[in-house]
C-alpha cells in the first residue's frame, strides 16, 4: 500500500457540502493527500493509531483507508478517478473507482465520530457520494440536483457529519448512477459500536466485501454500461474465482462476514459445512429473537447482510453465491444445449474445413476446463481454479472458508490446502454393486383428466364447412 500522508492541520469545522476552491485557504492548506492502494490483495487490518479504539475489519481483496485526527475531526480523502483492476491473473478491466482501486478502500469509524471526508474528482464527468443507509443531514445525502450540486471534474468537495449509529453500509454515486456504478464505483462503510453493545457481539475474525458484477466482452476491458441484467461476471470487491482470495480463519474462531449487493439481482449466499446466523442488515444489528441457523441467506439489490457463525469444523469449505450461473466467468447468453446432441459426422465434415475444430456442450460443459482452448487476450476462463483433486469448475461469486487449528490469532495468510484425515475423503468403488432402486412411471395423476381424446393424437383439426362458416367474425 502506497501512504502518502499529510498532517499539517487547520481545517476549520464545514458544515456543508460545499466546493473546496470556496473553502479558505487555511483549510485548503490542510488537505490530506490521498492514500493510494493497486495491488489486488487482501490487505492486513488496519489497527486505529488515532481516535477511538475498536476491531477493525478485513476488506476482502481491498483495504482500509487511513485518516488523520483534526481538532477532534476524522478526516479522509477520497479520489473519484479512472482505475485498472486486475479481476483475476491475466484479467485486468478499466474501470472507475477511488484511490486507485475499485471498489473504493473500506472507511471505518466509531459511533459518535464527526467524520469529514474530502472527494476530489479525476472522473471525464461530475459525480457525487451518497452514503447508503446512514443517517446524515439532508445536505450531505450526496444526490445531485436534490440535496447538492454535482462535483465537477477538478473539484473537491467535503461531506461532514456525525457517524449516529453503528452498522454496515455503503457509498457509491447518485450522479449518471446507471455509469458509474456500472463501471465500478462503490466502496463498504463500517460503523463499530462505541461501547459494549447487547446485539453486537465480539468477533475474533471481521471480513467485508461487496457483491458486484460487469458486462465486460471477451477480449476488451471496459465493461458496457447499457447492460440491464445480462451480465457475463459476477464478482466480489471487482474480483472473479479464482482471483478472489481465501477467507482464513483459526479452528473455533467466531468469525463475521458482512456483504453488500450493489448488482442487479438478488445473490442467496451460501455456506458449505458450517451454519450461520444472520446478526445485521442496513437496518443495523437485528434482534436476537428474530435469528435463526441458516446456510444461505439472499441478499436483494441495494441490500447488506452480515451473518456470524463458529469455525468449528476444518477443511476448506466453499462460500458462494448459490445461482450457478453466478459461478461461471465470461459466459455466453445464446449458447445452444447440445446436451445427447451426436456430432460426430457433422465434426468430419467441418475438420475438413476448420481443421482445429472441436465439438462443445454434448456431455455437459465440464469438457471446458480440460480442453484448454486459447482464448481472447484480457479474459478469464468461464472455469478456472486448480484444487488438490482437479479443476474446481468454478467462477465468478466462489470462494472458500478455509478453517485450520495450527492458524495463529490474527494470521489472515493462506495454509494452503487442507490435508484431509485418512479415511475421510470419498473414493471410487470397485467391489460388486447391488442393484439400485429406480422410480418406476410418472406416477398417478393428482386431478384425473377429463374429455380425452379416444385415441392418441397429436392435434384434433375441425375444418370450417360452408360460406358462412366464418359468420359473426
Amino acid at each position: 500500500m502506497t501512504h502518502r500522508r499529510n498532517f499539517l492541520t487547520g481545517a476549520g469545522a464545514i458544515t456543508g457540502v460545499i466546493a473546496a476552491a470556496s473553502v479558505g485557504k487555511v483549510a485548503m492548506a490542510a488537505l490530506p493527500e490521498p492514500v493510494l492502494q493497486t495491488t489486488p490483495d487482501t490487505m492486513p487490518p488496519l489497527a486505529p493509531a488515532t481516535g477511538r479504539p475498536y476491531n477493525p475489519v478485513v476488506t476482502l481483496n481491498g483495504w482500509t483507508l487511513p485518516w488523520r485526527m483534526n481538532s477532534g475531526v476524522k478526516e479522509f480523502h477520497l479520489v473519484a478517478e479512472p482505475v485498472v483492476r486486475e479481476m483475476a491473473p491475466g484479467f485486468k478491466a478499466h474501470l472507475w473507482g477511488y484511490n486507485g482501486q475499485s471498489p473504493g478502500p473500506t472507511i471505518e469509524v466509531v459511533e459518535g465520530d464527526r467524520v469529514r471526508i474530502f472527494v476530489t474528482n479525476k472522473l471525464p464527468e461530475h459525480t457525487s457520494i451518497h452514503w447508503h443507509g446512514q443517517r446524515i443531514p439532508n445536505g450531505m445525502d450526496g444526490v445531485t440536483g436534490l440535496t447538492q450540486p454535482a462535483i465537477q471534474p477538478g473539484k473537491t468537495f467535503v461531506y461532514e457529519f456525525v457517524a449516529r449509529r453503528p452498522g454496515t453500509f455503503m457509498y457509491h454515486p447518485h450522479a449518471d448512477e446507471m455509469t458509474q456504478m456500472a463501471m465500478g464505483m462503490m466502496g463498504f462503510w463500517v460503523t463499530h459500536p462505541k461501547a459494549r453493545h447487547p446485539l453486537i457481539d465480539e468477533v475474533d475474525r471481521d471480513f467485508v466485501f461487496l457483491l458486484n458484477a460487469y458486462d465486460i466482452e471477451p477480449g476488451s476491458a471496459t465493461p458496457k454500461i447499457m447492460t440491464m441484467l445480462d451480465f457475463n461476471l459476477w464478482s466480489w470487491n471487482s474480483r472473479i474465482f479464482p482471483g478472489i482470495d481465501s477467507l482464513n480463519v483459526r479452528l473455533n474462531d467466531k468469525v463475521r462476514i458482512r456483504f453488500g449487493n450493489l448488482t442487479m439481482t438478488n445473490h442467496p449466499m451460501h455456506l458449505h459445512g458450517h451454519e450461520f446466523m444472520v446478526t445485521g442488515t442496513d437496518g443495523g444489528p437485528t434482534p436476537k429473537s428474530t435469528r435463526w441457523h441458516e446456510v444461505t441467506t439472499d441478499v436483494a439489490v441495494g441490500q447488506m447482510r452480515q451473518v456470524e457463525f463458529i469455525a468449528n469444523e476444518e477443511g476448506d469449505w466453499a462460500f458462494h453465491c448459490h445461482k450457478s450461473h453466478h459461478t461461471m466467468n465470461a459466459m455466453g447468453h445464446d449458447v445452444p444445449t447440445m446436451i445427447g446432441v451426436d456430432h460426430k459426422d457433422m465434426v468430419k465434415k467441418i475438420t475438413k474445413l476448420v481443421p482445429d475444430y472441436m465439438v462443445m456442450g454434448e456431455r455437459g460443459m465440464a469438457d471446458m476446463t480440460e480442453m484448454e482452448m486459447p482464448i481472447p487476450d484480457n479474459t478469464a476462463p468461464m472455469m478456472g481454479g486448480e484444487g488438490p483433486f482437479g479443476s474446481v469448475e468454478m467462477g465468478g461469486m466462489f470462494s472458500m472458508v478455509k478453517v485450520r487449528r495450527n492458524q495463529k490469532p490474527g494470521d489472515y495468510s493462506n495454509p494452503g490446502w487442507f490435508k484431509h484425515p485418512q479415511g475421510t475423503v470419498a473414493y471410487e468403488f470397485d467391489g460388486q454393486l447391488p442393484e439400485a432402486p429406480r422410480a418406476r412411471g410418472g406416477g398417478a395423476a393428482a386431478m384425473p383428466a377429463q374429455n380425452m381424446p379416444a385415441q392418441d393424437i397429436e392435434v384434433q383439426v375441425r375444418k370450417p364447412a360452408g360460406p358462412s362458416s366464418h359468420a359473426g367474425h
